[in-house]
């Protein structure tokens, strides 16, 4: 008989197994009724759909938008208006001319103009448009800082979904293994040659490893969902991972130094352009509160248009008419000149703001050697989890070889079986950290947003 081929052994526990298999019918039909279906994915579609499509990326480049609108409308502060109107005006009754004397009279007037006008603030026009240059360049690194995380994110997502379908596989194999046991140990109860109580200990084995697997496809199925939630894709998508892709990766070499690497994040860290902006904001504000007031409030007017009017309902007499005017005016006291309070107030914010980004780069710093110790480990326990795989499965082959079915040597087989499905499983959970580990170090570091693999 050939051994490649799953033989269904009699059931241990009957009523229970029935019971489990319908409900897993149940559940796949339930999911067929939903409209469930099934989707292949690779990294690099993850990490493309979870730039497109989050939410937070999308909230951090409509930020960016705004904040150059804010720009341009803070530029066009600094020209002219125009200001085109009519008017109409009537007096009836007592007037009093410029002499003192009051009198009766009646009359109206109508007007049509058109008025340039431009009222600026130099002090504060300027300094505002500094200080939105910065508030743009703050939000466009905030929006690359946001898109970095996304990323990170999403390839972690898919580094779990990765493992949990892995997992799928290694549970299905368990199975198949002691399913093939349970068999063998059956046909040596009929033979004679072994006790009856062998193969329900095989039996309780296979039902463990039935339980595993169900257990398996439920985190793999959560893993799918949760990265179609970060990537805004149909919850009812059930993803399945690249088979290919689950391997140790290297994102950041380990043989890079790690002052280097910590010189590189605090140059690249979209966060620190973000807090440096923000300094530079803060500053262009202070110099509006201490230089701005030396500079004067411009005023011009000019209105050009036609004047018609007289007595009663005389409307006599319309011609075009010329105005113009031009001031200039400086402010002393609360919000111009000799306002302390307001450069105090000026002073606190930049400190404020280089203190965050002493704080920010200390936190960089923090998290670039933090991410490369871990990813250290992890590479160390990929290592350990290797060997004591190869060991395992050595184990089971001897074992599986010497055919013999004592108590003692059912015993040791259902061991050898436990010892492969566990080192098997802490195989995956290692290179998932591998892979979690190194995408937390590409992240600190920030290197360039989608890596060669």
């Amino acid at each position: 008989m050939n051994t490649d081929e799953r033989q269904t052994p009699r059931p241990p526990f009957r009523g229970t197994r029935r019971l489990l298999l319908s409900f897993a019918t149940l559940a796949a039909v339930a999911g067929s009724r939903l409209g469930a279906e099934s989707q292949s994915i690779d990294l690099a579609t993850v990490l493309r759909l979870a730039g497109a499509r989050n939410l937070s990326v999308a909230m951090a480049r409509e930020r960016v938008r705004e904040a150059r609108g804010q720009l341009e409308q803070d530029r066009r502060q600094l020209f002219p208006w125009l200001g085109p109107g009519i008017g109409y005006r009537r007096h009836d009754g007592n007037l009093q001319d410029i002499a003192g004397n009051v009198f009766d009279a009646s009359k109206q007037s109508g007007t049509a103009a058109v008025t340039l006008q431009a009222q600026l603030d130099l002090g504060d026009s300027i300094y505002r448009v500094l200080a939105s240059k910065q508030a743009v360049r703050a939000t466009e690194a905030e929006a690359a800082a946001s898109g970095r995380d996304t990323a990170a994110a999403a390839a972690a997502a898919y580094v779990e979904l990765s493992r949990a379908e892995a997992g799928v596989a290694v549970a299905d194999d368990s199975l198949r293994i002691s399913d093939e046991f349970l068999r063998q140990v059956r046909q040596a109860v009929e033979s004679g040659i072994a006790f009856a109580g062998d193969a329900q200990r095989a039996e309780v084995q296979s039902g463990r490893n039935e339980s595993l697997r169900i257990k398996a496809r439920e985190e793999a199925r959560v893993a799918s969902g949760r990265l179609a939630q970060l990537l805004r894709l149909p919850p009812v998508l059930e993803l399945k991972p690249a088979p290919g892709e689950f391997v140790p990766l290297v994102l950041v070499p380990a043989n890079r130094a790690l002052d280097s690497l910590v010189a590189a994040a605090l140059a690249r860290r979209p966060e620190l352009r973000r807090n440096e902006a923000q300094v530079a904001a803060a500053r262009a504000r202070r110099d509006g509160a201490t230089k701005g007031p030396w500079l004067p409030t411009v005023g011009a007017q000019t209105a050009m248009g036609g004047l018609a009017g007289g007595r009663n309902g005389d409307f006599g007499k319309a011609d075009d008419f010329q105005e113009y005017g031009v001031s200039l005016s400086w402010r002393i006291g609360p919000g111009g000149l000799g306002d302390r309070s307001r450069i105090r107030t000026a002073d606190s914010r930049v400190r404020l703001a280089e203190l965050a980004l002493e704080r920010e780069r200390d936190a960089v710093a923090a998290a670039v050697i933090e991410a490369r110790t871990r990813a250290d480990a992890a590479a160390g326990q990929l290592g350990v989890a290797s060997r004591t795989l190869a060991a395992a499965d050595r184990l089971l082959e001897l074992t599986r070889a010497r055919r013999e079915f004592g108590v003692g040597a059912v015993l040791e087989a259902i061991d050898a079986e436990r010892e492969l499905a566990r080192a098997r499983g802490e195989h995956l959970r290692a290179i998932a950290d591998v892979n979690r580990t190194q995408w937390e170090l590409w992240q600190a570091v920030g290197d360039d947003p989608l890596p060669e693999r």
